[in-house]
């Protein structure tokens, strides 16, 4: 995660963000020494490390919905100390201060009011920082984001179209009254896959928004809804889990995460011959050079929470490949953000260990871009990605659903692509799982191809 502190007035609102997840969670000092954050990510660490470093406690843990995407830290903060403001709708099973709409919280100098914005969720509140009648910050949640909004389809298809809606109505009934120079502080932003809409920057303007976005300048509640729900994408099957995961609670880990267990070799393989899944997590190019037949590779890097639970179900015991210069306790981190805890342990020695052991190891092919693709390419980027072009002759499918339409994809060899190269080796591994063989990754992706002046089709 990253922080920028922004100036406001003597003050600062310091955004936390996670490049992975797409989100922004932020750090108020309030005066007195005290502050609170807005929408945590479930590792306390981060937000303990900032507080101690500019001397403050932090007093509240605000919640703006139920989330999907992570596991929310407030109940980690609340060990420390925080009291929890939450919607009173989003009924946690943990001790919280329930929130209704214009409800206030003296927060000793500044006031925040709870604002309610269904849309996103059907219990989600914004809320609005006030310096006495002075607004000073709106902490919009996935009601407003730069360009859009966040979508309304992730509690059921019955209630999709009424909560897109109701996202038209809060943005334009319920903050109607806020002048167009309000700051507005979103959770959700640019690489959500709970955002839509989204532009790349992470904070905007309510006059911003007002002037730009479709949520405020369509035509008609119905045209906005429209165009809103025919826009969205696909999302990974998590989301539709962590809200009542949310809800409910789950384990507490405290500043310092689980370590991985060192797996021996032996003891490695009778964990995946009792059913774990082999997660290699090393860059694509390694994997591709060689790796422990039917591993899974989801290489490391701020978008592998995502992937990972996109592709592997959340209550399969995991065992893990990693290089020695990787950061352990990133890839436990972001298991964790996202509910994954059967986390059994990683081999020993690394796939070094498994060399040694005379163990069979799989390989595949490495394509440039200066190269005919072999067989059909495949891309396996997201459709507004290959709708802004693509190389010809390819066959899409999402990762995502890659296991799913199996079936449809050509038999025959395969030249595989995403962006850059890392799903393409995950979609590789997922086909090599079920036995295709003759596959093959294109290096550097469509960047590359692009780069490089090949042919592309658009459309």
């Amino acid at each position: 995660m990253s922080g920028l502190a922004i100036e406001v007035d003597s003050w600062k609102i310091v955004p936390l963000v996670d490049e992975g997840l797409g989100n922004s969670s932020y750090l108020v000092p309030l005066g007195g020494g005290r502050a609170l954050v807005v929408d945590p990510i479930r590792s306390p660490a981060l937000y303990m490390k900032l507080a101690e470093r500019l001397n403050l406690r932090i007093a509240f843990a605000v919640e703006t919905h139920l989330h999907a995407d992570f596991i929310s830290g407030s109940r980690e903060l609340a060990a420390f100390g925080a009291g929890i403001l939450a919607p009173a709708a989003s009924h946690l099973a943990t001790a919280y201060r329930g929130l209704e709409d214009g409800e206030e919280v003296d927060l000793g100098g500044l006031t925040l009011r709870a604002l309610a914005t269904p849309g996103h969720t059907p219990e989600h509140l914004a809320y609005l920082l006030l310096d006495g009648a002075r607004p000073l910050a709106l902490f919009s949640g996935g009601a407003i984001l730069p360009g859009g909004a966040a979508r309304p389809d992730l509690i059921g298809p019955e209630q999709t179209q009424p909560l897109a809606h109701d996202l038209y109505r809060s943005a334009h009934q319920r903050l109607s009254g806020l002048a167009d120079d309000l700051a507005v502080y979103p959770t959700h932003g640019a690489g959500s896959f709970c955002s839509a809409g989204a532009g790349g920057q992470r904070t905007t303007t309510l006059g911003s928004e007002r002037h730009t976005s479709p949520l405020f300048t369509a035509t008609t509640e119905d045209a906005f809804v429209k165009t809103f729900l025919d826009g969205l994408g696909t999302y990974p099957p998590y989301f539709l889990l962590l809200r009542s995961v949310n809800q409910r609670g789950t384990r507490l880990y405290g500043v310092k995460p689980p370590e991985l267990a060192l797996l021996s070799v032996d003891e490695f393989r009778r964990q995946q011959a009792a059913g774990a899944i082999v997660i290699d997590v090393r860059p694509f190019v390694d994997f591709a050079r060689g790796h422990i037949p039917a591993a899974l590779s989801i290489a490391l890097r701020p978008a592998f929470a995502s992937w990972l639970g996109w592709i592997v179900p959340s209550q399969r015991p995991l065992v893990f490949v990693r290089a020695p210069d990787q950061d352990g306790r990133d890839l436990v981190e972001q298991c964790l953000k996202i509910g994954y805890e059967n986390l059994v342990g990683e081999l020993a020695g690394g796939i070094g260990a498994w060399h040694v052991a005379g163990l069979p190891v799989s390989t595949i092919a490495i394509r440039q871009v200066n190269e005919e693709p072999q067989g059909t390419p495949l891309d396996v980027r997201q459709a507004s990605e290959w709708a802004s072009g693509h190389i010809p002759r390819a066959q899409h499918v999402e990762l995502g659903s890659v296991m799913a339409s199996a079936g449809a994809i050509p038999a025959g060899p395969l030249t595989i692509y995403c962006g850059h190269g890392e799903r393409a080796m995950t979609a590789a591994s997922l086909l090599e799982r079920q036995h295709r063989g003759s596959l093959a990754v294109l290096d550097g992706g469509f960047d590359a191809w692009r780069s490089a002046n090949r042919p592309i089709s658009i459309g």
